[in-house]
């Protein structure tokens, strides 16, 4: 499995690399090696193929490096998988069965900052937040047990906002929004960060210009 992994990155590598206005500055063979490396060399566009770690490394990575484009090349094709690869921040979503040609293009769109998702996975998303109650949890008009500070926390997750943004926004340190983030799932009636983000879009943000301690 090591071994096609590694025929895989070098597969990529060579595809990209092979393009004037591309240049490949380095690839990991692990999620820790994927962070401990990329800070160093500062890629535009990181592109991932997820191994279980894909999201993580995804989220930790724009927490890190903000300007930072993730691409999520991946075989999981599920409404979930793109759905927690959005929240995490990343700008594009495809299957492994894209063309090279259409691969290159992508790594190009997501560098210009443009987003580009899979449209048959997109399509059933979409489809299945419109249409699914369950997979849209229900929302009560004032959820009261929400403080000021957590409902525009909870907004800022539904921009797709990574913590250390959120805590850029609103004066506080990642560490305190991380602590309100462990909070909100429970308040809410959900189990993940994701659903907390669907139930985003529900709440409009509180119009606060106070600044908390940190």
């Amino acid at each position: 499995m090591q071994e096609l992994q590694r025929l895989v990155r070098r597969g990529l590598t060579d595809l990209l690399d092979a393009e004037p206005d591309i240049h490949v500055v380095g690839d990991a063979d692990t999620a820790e090696h994927a962070l401990a490396r990329s800070p160093t060399v500062r890629p535009h566009v990181a592109v991932r193929l997820p191994d279980g770690d894909g999201i993580t490394v995804c989220r930790e990575l724009r927490d890190r490096m903000p300007e930072l484009a993730c691409l999520m090349l991946t075989s999981f094709g599920d409404e979930e998988a793109l759905l927690d690869a959005i929240m995490a921040g990343a700008a594009g979503y495809v299957l492994k069965q894209i063309k090279g040609s259409d691969l290159v293009s992508a790594a190009r769109a997501v560098a210009s900052g443009q987003s580009v998702l899979d449209p048959t996975t997109t399509a059933r998303l979409m489809h299945s937040l419109r249409a699914d109650p369950a997979t849209t949890p229900s929302l009560p008009p004032e959820p009261a047990d929400l403080s000021p500070r957590e409902r525009d926390i909870l907004a800022l997750i539904g921009d797709g906002l990574t913590n250390r943004e959120i805590g850029k926004r609103l004066y506080l340190s990642e560490k305190t929004v991380k602590n309100h983030i462990s909070r909100l799932p429970a308040k809410l009636g959900v189990q993940r960060r994701v659903q907390a983000a669907v139930l985003a879009s529900h709440l409009e943000p509180h119009d606060s210009g106070e600044r908390s301690d940190r």
